[in-house]
Protein backbone atom coordinates (compact mmCIF):
# COMPACT_ATOMS: atom_id res chain seq x y z
CA UNK A 1 0.00 0.00 0.00
CA UNK A 2 1.29 3.57 -0.92
CA UNK A 3 -0.02 6.40 0.92
CA UNK A 4 0.09 10.19 -0.04
CA UNK A 5 -0.04 13.57 0.43
CA UNK A 6 -1.27 16.51 -1.68
CA UNK A 7 1.15 17.52 -4.23
CA UNK A 8 3.14 14.04 -4.28
CA UNK A 9 0.62 12.58 -7.43
CA UNK A 10 0.96 8.81 -5.17
CA UNK A 11 -2.47 7.51 -5.10
CA UNK A 12 -3.57 5.77 -2.07
CA UNK A 13 -3.50 1.99 -3.30
CA UNK A 14 -4.19 -1.89 -2.08
CA UNK A 15 -6.57 -4.38 -3.38
CA UNK A 16 -9.84 -5.42 -1.51
CA UNK A 17 -10.41 -8.95 -0.70
CA UNK A 18 -12.83 -10.25 -3.36
CA UNK A 19 -12.81 -7.04 -5.84
CA UNK A 20 -9.64 -6.66 -8.23
CA UNK A 21 -8.09 -3.49 -7.84
CA UNK A 22 -8.47 -1.27 -11.49
CA UNK A 23 -6.13 1.65 -11.89
CA UNK A 24 -7.36 4.93 -14.30
CA UNK A 25 -3.90 5.86 -15.68
CA UNK A 26 -5.33 9.03 -17.51
CA UNK A 27 -4.01 11.96 -16.75
CA UNK A 28 -5.98 15.09 -14.96
CA UNK A 29 -5.68 17.81 -17.14
CA UNK A 30 -6.88 21.49 -17.15
CA UNK A 31 -9.90 20.81 -19.33
CA UNK A 32 -11.35 18.61 -16.44
CA UNK A 33 -10.78 21.70 -14.02
CA UNK A 34 -13.03 23.74 -16.45
CA UNK A 35 -15.96 21.22 -16.45
CA UNK A 36 -15.74 20.81 -12.99
CA UNK A 37 -16.51 24.56 -12.67
CA UNK A 38 -19.02 24.72 -15.25
CA UNK A 39 -21.00 21.68 -13.50
CA UNK A 40 -21.07 23.17 -10.29
CA UNK A 41 -21.57 26.90 -11.41
CA UNK A 42 -24.73 25.44 -13.07
CA UNK A 43 -25.40 23.38 -10.01
CA UNK A 44 -25.52 26.27 -8.24
CA UNK A 45 -27.78 28.33 -10.57
CA UNK A 46 -29.64 25.60 -10.94
CA UNK A 47 -33.52 26.36 -8.76
CA UNK A 48 -32.46 29.48 -7.85
CA UNK A 49 -33.79 32.55 -9.19
CA UNK A 50 -32.27 34.99 -7.72
CA UNK A 51 -28.81 33.47 -8.51
CA UNK A 52 -29.45 33.60 -12.37
CA UNK A 53 -30.34 37.01 -12.15
CA UNK A 54 -27.42 38.54 -9.92
CA UNK A 55 -25.61 35.97 -12.44
CA UNK A 56 -26.83 37.86 -15.64
CA UNK A 57 -26.43 41.09 -13.58
CA UNK A 58 -22.87 40.44 -13.06
CA UNK A 59 -22.34 39.51 -17.15
CA UNK A 60 -24.40 42.61 -17.84
CA UNK A 61 -21.81 45.07 -15.96
CA UNK A 62 -19.01 43.18 -17.09
CA UNK A 63 -20.15 44.00 -20.60
CA UNK A 64 -20.64 47.68 -19.48
CA UNK A 65 -17.28 47.65 -18.04
CA UNK A 66 -15.10 45.97 -21.26
CA UNK A 67 -16.99 47.92 -23.40
CA UNK A 68 -15.94 51.18 -22.40
CA UNK A 69 -12.58 50.11 -21.51
CA UNK A 70 -12.54 49.29 -24.64
CA UNK A 71 -13.55 52.52 -26.48
CA UNK A 72 -10.46 54.15 -23.99
CA UNK A 73 -7.97 51.98 -24.54
CA UNK A 74 -8.93 51.97 -28.41
CA UNK A 75 -9.06 55.67 -28.91
CA UNK A 76 -5.24 57.02 -29.26
CA UNK A 77 -5.23 54.60 -32.10
CA UNK A 78 -8.22 56.73 -33.91
CA UNK A 79 -6.70 60.04 -33.40
CA UNK A 80 -3.54 59.20 -34.27
CA UNK A 81 -1.89 59.70 -30.73
CA UNK A 82 1.05 57.52 -29.66
CA UNK A 83 1.52 59.77 -26.54
CA UNK A 84 -2.07 58.92 -25.89
CA UNK A 85 -1.20 55.01 -26.90
CA UNK A 86 1.78 55.80 -23.89
CA UNK A 87 -0.29 57.20 -21.71
CA UNK A 88 -3.24 54.35 -22.09
CA UNK A 89 -0.98 51.17 -21.67
CA UNK A 90 1.36 52.84 -19.09
CA UNK A 91 -1.24 53.99 -16.58
CA UNK A 92 -4.37 51.54 -17.77
CA UNK A 93 -2.14 49.13 -17.61
CA UNK A 94 -1.01 49.16 -13.88
CA UNK A 95 -4.53 50.65 -12.35
CA UNK A 96 -6.08 47.53 -13.96
CA UNK A 97 -3.18 44.86 -12.67
CA UNK A 98 -3.19 47.02 -9.32
CA UNK A 99 -7.08 46.84 -9.11
CA UNK A 100 -6.84 42.92 -9.28
CA UNK A 101 -4.58 42.72 -6.48
CA UNK A 102 -6.13 44.99 -4.06
CA UNK A 103 -9.90 44.68 -4.98
CA UNK A 104 -10.27 41.32 -3.89
CA UNK A 105 -8.51 41.69 -0.21
CA UNK A 106 -10.34 45.66 0.10
CA UNK A 107 -13.65 44.59 -1.53
CA UNK A 108 -14.86 41.51 -4.37
CA UNK A 109 -13.32 38.78 -3.09
CA UNK A 110 -12.34 36.36 -5.36
CA UNK A 111 -14.19 33.47 -6.77
CA UNK A 112 -13.42 29.97 -5.52
CA UNK A 113 -16.04 27.79 -6.88
CA UNK A 114 -13.60 25.17 -7.34
CA UNK A 115 -11.98 25.62 -3.06
CA UNK A 116 -8.77 24.11 -2.68
CA UNK A 117 -9.38 22.72 0.53
CA UNK A 118 -11.82 20.25 -1.46
CA UNK A 119 -8.80 18.12 -3.55
CA UNK A 120 -6.67 17.78 -0.50
CA UNK A 121 -7.21 13.84 -0.26
CA UNK A 122 -6.89 13.33 -4.56
CA UNK A 123 -3.55 12.08 -5.72
CA UNK A 124 -3.13 15.33 -7.78
CA UNK A 125 0.24 16.68 -8.55
CA UNK A 126 1.05 20.72 -7.23
CA UNK A 127 1.01 21.28 -11.09
CA UNK A 128 -1.48 19.99 -11.73
CA UNK A 129 -3.67 21.72 -9.15
CA UNK A 130 -2.11 24.76 -9.95
CA UNK A 131 -2.50 24.74 -13.89
CA UNK A 132 -6.00 23.74 -13.89
CA UNK A 133 -7.35 26.31 -11.08
CA UNK A 134 -5.75 29.28 -12.71
CA UNK A 135 -7.13 28.22 -16.15
CA UNK A 136 -10.71 27.89 -14.29
CA UNK A 137 -9.84 31.61 -12.97
CA UNK A 138 -9.54 32.78 -16.62
CA UNK A 139 -13.14 31.80 -16.91
CA UNK A 140 -15.77 34.58 -15.49
CA UNK A 141 -17.08 37.65 -15.92
CA UNK A 142 -14.08 39.65 -14.69
CA UNK A 143 -11.28 38.16 -16.56
CA UNK A 144 -13.49 37.90 -19.91
CA UNK A 145 -14.37 41.55 -19.65
CA UNK A 146 -11.10 42.61 -18.33
CA UNK A 147 -9.59 40.78 -21.72
CA UNK A 148 -11.98 42.17 -24.00
CA UNK A 149 -11.49 45.78 -22.42
CA UNK A 150 -7.95 45.55 -22.91
CA UNK A 151 -8.35 44.81 -26.78
CA UNK A 152 -8.65 48.37 -27.47
CA UNK A 153 -4.92 48.47 -27.14
CA UNK A 154 -4.35 45.87 -29.54
CA UNK A 155 -6.75 47.81 -32.36
CA UNK A 156 -4.59 50.98 -31.04
CA UNK A 157 -1.33 49.31 -32.23
CA UNK A 158 -2.43 47.70 -35.25
CA UNK A 159 -4.05 51.06 -36.23
CA UNK A 160 -0.64 53.39 -35.42
CA UNK A 161 2.27 50.72 -35.96
CA UNK A 162 0.59 48.17 -38.35
CA UNK A 163 0.16 43.74 -37.97
CA UNK A 164 3.27 43.38 -36.59
CA UNK A 165 2.43 46.21 -33.73
CA UNK A 166 -0.86 44.59 -33.60
CA UNK A 167 0.09 41.16 -32.60
CA UNK A 168 3.03 41.82 -30.42
CA UNK A 169 0.42 43.73 -28.40
CA UNK A 170 -2.34 40.59 -28.59
CA UNK A 171 0.79 38.80 -26.71
CA UNK A 172 1.13 41.43 -24.07
CA UNK A 173 -2.89 41.46 -23.98
CA UNK A 174 -2.75 38.03 -22.86
CA UNK A 175 0.08 38.13 -20.54
CA UNK A 176 -1.35 40.99 -18.72
CA UNK A 177 -4.45 39.00 -18.31
CA UNK A 178 -2.49 35.91 -16.87
CA UNK A 179 -0.19 38.10 -14.65
CA UNK A 180 -3.87 39.96 -13.14
CA UNK A 181 -5.58 36.20 -12.58
CA UNK A 182 -2.20 34.61 -11.20
CA UNK A 183 -1.00 37.34 -9.04
CA UNK A 184 -5.02 38.02 -7.37
CA UNK A 185 -5.12 34.35 -6.91
CA UNK A 186 -1.08 34.04 -5.19
CA UNK A 187 -2.30 37.06 -3.04
CA UNK A 188 -5.50 36.06 -1.77
CA UNK A 189 -3.89 32.82 -1.48
CA UNK A 190 -0.73 33.50 0.73
CA UNK A 191 -2.71 36.48 2.48
CA UNK A 192 -5.53 34.20 3.52
CA UNK A 193 -2.92 31.66 4.64
CA UNK A 194 -1.24 34.97 7.05
CA UNK A 195 -4.34 35.77 8.54
CA UNK A 196 -4.60 31.95 9.65
CA UNK A 197 -1.89 32.95 12.42
CA UNK A 198 -3.18 35.26 14.66
CA UNK A 199 0.22 36.33 15.47
CA UNK A 200 -0.03 38.23 12.26
CA UNK A 201 -2.94 39.67 12.28
CA UNK A 202 -1.87 42.93 13.50
CA UNK A 203 0.83 43.35 11.23
CA UNK A 204 -1.93 42.50 8.47
CA UNK A 205 -3.95 45.45 9.55
CA UNK A 206 -0.84 48.09 9.28
CA UNK A 207 -0.23 46.39 6.47
CA UNK A 208 -3.33 47.51 4.39
CA UNK A 209 -3.91 50.46 6.29
CA UNK A 210 -0.74 51.91 4.81
CA UNK A 211 -1.41 50.59 1.92
CA UNK A 212 -4.68 52.47 2.01
CA UNK A 213 -2.64 55.66 2.54
CA UNK A 214 -0.52 55.04 -0.24
CA UNK A 215 -3.34 55.22 -2.47
CA UNK A 216 -4.79 58.48 -2.08
CA UNK A 217 -1.40 60.26 -2.69
CA UNK A 218 -1.35 57.76 -5.71
CA UNK A 219 -4.82 59.50 -6.90
CA UNK A 220 -3.57 63.22 -5.77
CA UNK A 221 -0.76 62.51 -8.39
CA UNK A 222 -2.76 61.54 -10.99
CA UNK A 223 -5.39 64.65 -10.22
CA UNK A 224 -2.48 66.85 -9.93
CA UNK A 225 -0.90 66.19 -13.39
CA UNK A 226 -3.78 66.02 -15.38
CA UNK A 227 -4.94 69.91 -13.59
CA UNK A 228 -1.23 70.89 -15.05
CA UNK A 229 -1.80 69.19 -18.26
CA UNK A 230 2.11 68.26 -18.34
CA UNK A 231 1.58 65.19 -20.75
CA UNK A 232 5.28 65.12 -21.39
CA UNK A 233 5.76 64.80 -18.15
CA UNK A 234 3.09 62.01 -17.36
CA UNK A 235 4.38 60.34 -20.67
CA UNK A 236 7.70 60.11 -18.80
CA UNK A 237 5.68 58.31 -16.18
CA UNK A 238 4.05 55.85 -17.94
CA UNK A 239 7.51 55.44 -19.79
CA UNK A 240 8.65 54.06 -16.36
CA UNK A 241 6.08 52.46 -15.63
CA UNK A 242 6.01 50.63 -18.46
CA UNK A 243 9.69 48.49 -17.52
CA UNK A 244 7.90 47.45 -14.21
CA UNK A 245 6.01 43.94 -14.12
CA UNK A 246 2.66 46.10 -13.84
CA UNK A 247 2.39 47.21 -17.23
CA UNK A 248 5.61 46.13 -18.87
CA UNK A 249 3.14 43.57 -21.04
CA UNK A 250 0.29 46.25 -21.71
CA UNK A 251 3.32 48.69 -23.63
CA UNK A 252 4.84 46.20 -26.00
CA UNK A 253 3.18 47.34 -28.77
CA UNK A 254 3.82 51.10 -28.27
CA UNK A 255 7.43 49.85 -28.62
CA UNK A 256 6.79 48.43 -31.78
CA UNK A 257 5.45 51.70 -32.93
CA UNK A 258 7.79 53.78 -31.50
CA UNK A 259 10.88 51.92 -33.05
CA UNK A 260 12.35 49.95 -30.39
CA UNK A 261 11.63 46.24 -31.35
CA UNK A 262 14.74 45.51 -28.82
CA UNK A 263 12.23 46.13 -25.63
CA UNK A 264 10.07 43.57 -26.49
CA UNK A 265 11.78 40.43 -25.79
CA UNK A 266 13.07 42.59 -22.29
CA UNK A 267 10.03 43.30 -20.91
CA UNK A 268 8.61 40.05 -22.21
CA UNK A 269 11.41 38.48 -19.90
CA UNK A 270 10.53 40.80 -17.10
CA UNK A 271 6.77 39.59 -17.57
CA UNK A 272 7.65 36.17 -18.00
CA UNK A 273 9.60 35.95 -14.55
CA UNK A 274 7.05 37.76 -12.67
CA UNK A 275 4.82 35.44 -14.19
CA UNK A 276 6.87 32.44 -13.12
CA UNK A 277 7.14 33.97 -9.29
CA UNK A 278 3.91 34.54 -8.48
CA UNK A 279 3.14 30.80 -10.05
CA UNK A 280 5.93 29.54 -7.32
CA UNK A 281 4.22 31.60 -4.39
CA UNK A 282 0.85 30.32 -5.29
CA UNK A 283 1.79 26.61 -5.39
CA UNK A 284 3.62 26.90 -2.10
CA UNK A 285 0.72 28.53 -0.01
CA UNK A 286 -1.80 26.31 -2.40
CA UNK A 287 -0.14 23.47 -0.60
CA UNK A 288 -1.01 25.60 3.13
CA UNK A 289 -4.52 25.95 2.13
CA UNK A 290 -5.60 22.67 0.49
CA UNK A 291 -4.50 20.87 4.18
CA UNK A 292 -5.65 24.01 5.98
CA UNK A 293 -2.88 24.47 8.02
CA UNK A 294 -0.47 27.51 8.09
CA UNK A 295 3.13 27.65 9.89
CA UNK A 296 2.46 29.60 13.16
CA UNK A 297 5.93 28.91 14.48
CA UNK A 298 6.11 26.69 17.26
CA UNK A 299 3.89 25.72 19.58
CA UNK A 300 3.80 28.02 23.20
CA UNK A 301 2.28 26.89 26.56
CA UNK A 302 -1.13 27.95 27.46
CA UNK A 303 -0.81 29.41 30.87
CA UNK A 304 -3.52 27.65 33.50
CA UNK A 305 -7.45 29.41 32.87
CA UNK A 306 -8.32 30.78 36.39
CA UNK A 307 -12.10 31.08 37.44
CA UNK A 308 -15.22 29.65 36.80
CA UNK A 309 -15.66 27.76 33.40
CA UNK A 310 -18.68 30.68 32.64
CA UNK A 311 -16.09 33.31 33.44
CA UNK A 312 -13.85 31.75 30.95
CA UNK A 313 -15.93 32.23 27.98
CA UNK A 314 -16.07 35.82 28.39
CA UNK A 315 -13.01 38.26 27.11
CA UNK A 316 -11.42 40.76 29.77
CA UNK A 317 -12.93 43.08 28.19
CA UNK A 318 -16.66 42.17 28.60
CA UNK A 319 -15.51 41.74 32.24
CA UNK A 320 -18.62 43.38 33.42
CA UNK A 321 -20.85 42.01 31.08
CA UNK A 322 -23.91 40.01 32.74
CA UNK A 323 -23.59 36.38 32.54
CA UNK A 324 -26.82 35.45 31.28
CA UNK A 325 -27.43 34.65 27.53
CA UNK A 326 -27.64 38.23 26.40
CA UNK A 327 -24.06 37.98 27.98
CA UNK A 328 -22.82 34.84 26.08
CA UNK A 329 -23.98 35.94 22.81
CA UNK A 330 -21.74 39.45 23.10
CA UNK A 331 -19.44 37.38 24.13
CA UNK A 332 -18.70 34.96 21.25
CA UNK A 333 -19.40 37.94 18.59
CA UNK A 334 -16.54 39.62 20.49
CA UNK A 335 -14.09 36.31 20.18
CA UNK A 336 -15.84 35.61 16.41
CA UNK A 337 -14.61 39.23 15.05
CA UNK A 338 -11.32 38.56 16.39
CA UNK A 339 -10.90 35.25 15.56
CA UNK A 340 -13.14 34.14 12.55
CA UNK A 341 -10.89 34.99 9.59
CA UNK A 342 -13.64 36.65 7.14
CA UNK A 343 -14.73 38.86 9.87
CA UNK A 344 -11.07 40.05 10.57
CA UNK A 345 -11.08 40.49 6.75
CA UNK A 346 -13.80 42.60 6.97
CA UNK A 347 -12.53 44.83 10.21
CA UNK A 348 -9.37 45.62 8.09
CA UNK A 349 -11.59 46.57 5.20
CA UNK A 350 -13.31 49.02 7.55
CA UNK A 351 -9.80 50.69 8.53
CA UNK A 352 -8.66 51.19 5.01
CA UNK A 353 -11.92 52.82 4.03
CA UNK A 354 -10.89 55.04 7.26
CA UNK A 355 -8.02 56.11 5.82
CA UNK A 356 -8.64 56.37 2.32
CA UNK A 357 -12.11 58.16 1.72
CA UNK A 358 -11.52 61.10 3.97
CA UNK A 359 -8.02 62.00 1.70
CA UNK A 360 -10.35 61.28 -1.60
CA UNK A 361 -12.57 64.33 -0.78
CA UNK A 362 -10.42 66.76 1.87
CA UNK A 363 -7.39 67.03 0.33
CA UNK A 364 -6.50 68.98 -2.77
CA UNK A 365 -4.78 67.81 -5.90
CA UNK A 366 -0.84 66.64 -5.63
CA UNK A 367 -0.13 70.45 -6.70
CA UNK A 368 -1.72 71.73 -3.51
CA UNK A 369 1.64 69.77 -2.05
CA UNK A 370 4.39 72.52 -1.67
CA UNK A 371 7.52 73.41 0.43
CA UNK A 372 7.64 76.66 2.79
CA UNK A 373 11.08 78.26 2.22
CA UNK A 374 12.16 76.53 5.48
CA UNK A 375 11.84 73.28 3.98
CA UNK A 376 9.00 71.61 5.63
CA UNK A 377 5.96 70.23 3.68
CA UNK A 378 2.75 72.52 3.32
CA UNK A 379 -0.23 70.62 2.54
CA UNK A 380 -2.69 72.75 0.74
CA UNK A 381 -6.51 71.40 1.61
CA UNK A 382 -9.86 72.10 0.18
CA UNK A 383 -11.59 71.07 3.07
CA UNK A 384 -14.38 72.46 4.79
CA UNK A 385 -17.06 71.75 7.51
CA UNK A 386 -19.39 70.10 5.14
CA UNK A 387 -17.07 68.16 3.11
CA UNK A 388 -15.37 66.63 6.59
CA UNK A 389 -18.75 65.90 7.53
CA UNK A 390 -19.34 63.96 3.47
CA UNK A 391 -16.36 62.08 4.36
CA UNK A 392 -17.59 61.13 7.51
CA UNK A 393 -21.11 60.26 6.13
CA UNK A 394 -19.35 57.75 3.74
CA UNK A 395 -16.91 55.95 6.69
CA UNK A 396 -20.00 55.28 8.73
CA UNK A 397 -21.97 54.08 6.09
CA UNK A 398 -19.64 51.60 5.15
CA UNK A 399 -18.69 50.96 8.56
CA UNK A 400 -22.32 49.28 8.98
CA UNK A 401 -22.14 47.62 5.48
CA UNK A 402 -20.07 45.34 7.19
CA UNK A 403 -23.08 43.63 8.95
CA UNK A 404 -24.68 43.31 5.70
CA UNK A 405 -24.20 39.51 5.29
CA UNK A 406 -23.76 39.10 9.33
CA UNK A 407 -25.75 35.53 9.39
CA UNK A 408 -23.54 34.39 6.15
CA UNK A 409 -20.60 34.33 8.45
CA UNK A 410 -22.20 31.76 10.39
CA UNK A 411 -23.68 28.96 7.59
CA UNK A 412 -25.07 26.13 9.54
CA UNK A 413 -23.50 26.82 12.66
CA UNK A 414 -26.51 29.52 12.88
CA UNK A 415 -28.77 26.55 13.35
CA UNK A 416 -27.77 26.27 17.06
CA UNK A 417 -29.66 29.77 17.45
CA UNK A 418 -32.71 28.76 16.15
CA UNK A 419 -33.05 25.87 17.73
CA UNK A 420 -32.20 27.22 20.92
CA UNK A 421 -34.86 29.59 20.34
CA UNK A 422 -32.98 32.93 20.55
CA UNK A 423 -35.17 35.90 20.36
CA UNK A 424 -34.50 37.83 17.08
CA UNK A 425 -34.15 41.47 19.35
CA UNK A 426 -32.20 39.81 21.77
CA UNK A 427 -29.63 38.25 18.89
CA UNK A 428 -29.44 41.35 17.00
CA UNK A 429 -28.33 43.60 19.44
CA UNK A 430 -25.87 41.49 21.16
CA UNK A 431 -24.59 41.17 17.23
CA UNK A 432 -24.16 44.97 16.95
CA UNK A 433 -22.35 45.42 20.21
CA UNK A 434 -20.40 43.03 19.61
CA UNK A 435 -19.48 44.32 16.44
CA UNK A 436 -19.40 47.86 17.79
CA UNK A 437 -16.80 46.65 20.46
CA UNK A 438 -14.01 46.65 17.77
CA UNK A 439 -15.77 49.44 15.62
CA UNK A 440 -16.47 52.59 17.46
CA UNK A 441 -13.15 53.23 19.04
CA UNK A 442 -11.80 53.18 15.19
CA UNK A 443 -14.40 55.90 14.43
CA UNK A 444 -13.22 57.70 17.25
CA UNK A 445 -9.54 57.43 16.26
CA UNK A 446 -11.31 58.34 12.70
CA UNK A 447 -12.96 61.72 13.60
CA UNK A 448 -9.93 62.97 15.91
CA UNK A 449 -7.40 62.34 13.59
CA UNK A 450 -9.18 63.78 10.25
CA UNK A 451 -9.66 66.60 12.46
CA UNK A 452 -6.17 66.92 13.86
CA UNK A 453 -4.29 66.41 10.33
CA UNK A 454 -6.49 69.23 8.99
CA UNK A 455 -5.48 71.66 11.44
CA UNK A 456 -9.48 72.30 12.79
CA UNK A 457 -9.62 70.88 16.05
CA UNK A 458 -13.06 72.93 15.85
CA UNK A 459 -14.08 70.10 13.50
CA UNK A 460 -14.20 67.16 15.24
CA UNK A 461 -17.14 67.33 16.76
CA UNK A 462 -18.64 67.70 13.65
CA UNK A 463 -16.79 64.68 12.23
CA UNK A 464 -17.61 62.27 15.16
CA UNK A 465 -21.17 63.34 15.13
CA UNK A 466 -21.52 62.75 11.66
CA UNK A 467 -19.74 59.33 12.04
CA UNK A 468 -21.60 57.97 14.45
CA UNK A 469 -25.23 59.43 12.91
CA UNK A 470 -24.19 57.57 9.76
CA UNK A 471 -22.98 54.23 11.38
CA UNK A 472 -26.19 53.99 13.86
CA UNK A 473 -27.97 54.77 10.51
CA UNK A 474 -26.37 52.13 9.11
CA UNK A 475 -26.84 49.65 11.52
CA UNK A 476 -30.49 50.09 11.01
CA UNK A 477 -30.22 49.42 7.20
CA UNK A 478 -28.17 46.99 7.14
CA UNK A 479 -29.68 44.74 10.22
CA UNK A 480 -32.74 44.41 7.73
CA UNK A 481 -30.47 44.05 4.63
CA UNK A 482 -28.82 40.32 6.62
CA UNK A 483 -32.39 38.59 7.45
CA UNK A 484 -34.01 39.67 3.92
CA UNK A 485 -30.80 39.57 1.55
CA UNK A 486 -28.53 37.20 3.35
CA UNK A 487 -26.38 34.66 1.24
CA UNK A 488 -23.97 31.50 1.60
CA UNK A 489 -20.39 31.48 1.95
CA UNK A 490 -18.46 28.93 0.81
CA UNK A 491 -17.05 26.89 3.19
CA UNK A 492 -13.23 27.31 2.70
CA UNK A 493 -9.84 28.54 4.63
CA UNK A 494 -9.92 30.99 2.13
CA UNK A 495 -11.58 34.19 3.97
CA UNK A 496 -11.75 36.45 0.65
CA UNK A 497 -13.19 33.22 -1.35
CA UNK A 498 -17.03 33.43 -2.40
CA UNK A 499 -19.01 31.07 -4.67
CA UNK A 500 -19.93 31.88 -8.23
CA UNK A 501 -22.01 34.77 -8.32
CA UNK A 502 -21.98 35.83 -4.99
CA UNK A 503 -19.38 38.51 -5.76
CA UNK A 504 -22.62 39.97 -7.57
CA UNK A 505 -24.88 39.99 -4.51
CA UNK A 506 -22.07 41.45 -1.93
CA UNK A 507 -21.72 44.25 -4.74
CA UNK A 508 -25.43 44.85 -4.94
CA UNK A 509 -26.15 44.25 -0.94
CA UNK A 510 -23.29 46.73 -0.62
CA UNK A 511 -24.43 49.30 -2.80
CA UNK A 512 -27.94 49.33 -1.62
CA UNK A 513 -26.98 49.05 2.09
CA UNK A 514 -24.45 52.01 1.62
CA UNK A 515 -26.68 54.46 -0.13
CA UNK A 516 -29.91 53.55 2.38
CA UNK A 517 -27.84 54.46 4.66
CA UNK A 518 -26.12 57.31 3.47
CA UNK A 519 -29.70 59.00 2.81
CA UNK A 520 -30.79 58.43 6.16
CA UNK A 521 -28.32 60.38 7.41
CA UNK A 522 -28.06 63.34 4.87
CA UNK A 523 -30.20 65.48 7.40
CA UNK A 524 -26.71 66.00 9.55
CA UNK A 525 -24.97 66.99 7.09
CA UNK A 526 -27.42 69.54 6.07
CA UNK A 527 -27.23 70.66 9.83
CA UNK A 528 -23.84 70.73 9.10
CA UNK A 529 -23.79 73.03 5.84
CA UNK A 530 -26.84 75.79 7.05
CA UNK A 531 -25.80 76.33 10.72
CA UNK A 532 -22.18 77.07 10.57
CA UNK A 533 -20.21 77.22 13.42
CA UNK A 534 -23.69 77.00 15.58
CA UNK A 535 -23.83 73.59 14.90
CA UNK A 536 -20.15 72.67 15.94
CA UNK A 537 -21.73 72.31 19.53
CA UNK A 538 -25.01 70.52 18.62
CA UNK A 539 -23.44 67.67 16.32
CA UNK A 540 -21.68 65.21 18.10
CA UNK A 541 -24.45 65.10 21.11
CA UNK A 542 -27.49 65.55 18.24
CA UNK A 543 -25.30 62.71 16.00
CA UNK A 544 -24.99 60.06 18.58
CA UNK A 545 -28.46 60.92 19.56
CA UNK A 546 -29.36 59.96 16.21
CA UNK A 547 -27.51 56.90 15.37
CA UNK A 548 -28.76 55.39 18.95
CA UNK A 549 -32.06 56.18 18.06
CA UNK A 550 -31.74 54.95 14.64
CA UNK A 551 -30.33 51.65 15.88
CA UNK A 552 -33.38 50.86 18.58
CA UNK A 553 -35.91 51.98 15.60
CA UNK A 554 -33.65 48.97 13.17
CA UNK A 555 -33.66 46.78 16.47
CA UNK A 556 -37.11 47.27 16.91
CA UNK A 557 -38.19 46.41 13.40
CA UNK A 558 -36.02 43.45 12.82
CA UNK A 559 -36.22 41.79 15.67
CA UNK A 560 -40.11 40.60 14.54
CA UNK A 561 -38.65 40.19 11.12
CA UNK A 562 -35.88 37.92 12.41
CA UNK A 563 -38.17 35.99 14.56
CA UNK A 564 -40.72 35.14 11.80
CA UNK A 565 -37.71 33.84 9.44
CA UNK A 566 -35.08 32.47 11.27
CA UNK A 567 -35.58 29.01 9.28
CA UNK A 568 -35.79 30.74 5.56
CA UNK A 569 -32.82 32.31 6.85
CA UNK A 570 -30.96 29.55 8.24
CA UNK A 571 -31.66 27.49 4.86
CA UNK A 572 -30.28 30.72 2.89
CA UNK A 573 -26.85 31.17 4.72
CA UNK A 574 -26.30 27.20 4.51
CA UNK A 575 -24.05 26.28 2.02
CA UNK A 576 -24.92 23.73 -0.39
CA UNK A 577 -23.06 21.36 -1.22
Amino acid sequence: MAVTGPGTGVAVTGPTAGVPAVADRRPVRARHFVRLKLRVMGNNLRGQGWRIALFIGGIIAGLWFAGNGFLILAAPGFVDSEQGMLLAAGFGGTLLVLGWLLLPLAFFGVDETLDPARFALLPLRRRTMVTGLLVTGLIGVPSIASGLATLGLVLSAALLGGPLAGAVQLVGVAAGLLLCVLGSRAITSAFAGMLRSRRVRDLAAVLLAVLAALLGPLQLLVIGGLGSADWDRLAEVAGILGWTPLAAPYTMGFDVVDGRLWAVPVKLAVTAATLAGLYRWWSRSLESAMVGTASGGPARAVAAASGTPVSQLFPRLLARTPRDRYGALVAREVRYWWRDMRRRANLITVAVVGVFIPALINVGGFSAFTYDPDGSLDVGLTASATSVSISMLFVGALAAVTLANQFGFDGSAYAANVIAGVPGRLELRARVVGFSVYIVPLLVVISAGLGLFLREPGWIPVAAGTLFAAYGAGLAVNLIVSVVGAYSLPETSNPFALNSGAGVAKSLLALVAMVASAAAAVPIVLATALLGEVWYWLALPVGVGYGLGAVVLGLYITGDLLDRRMPELLATVTPRR
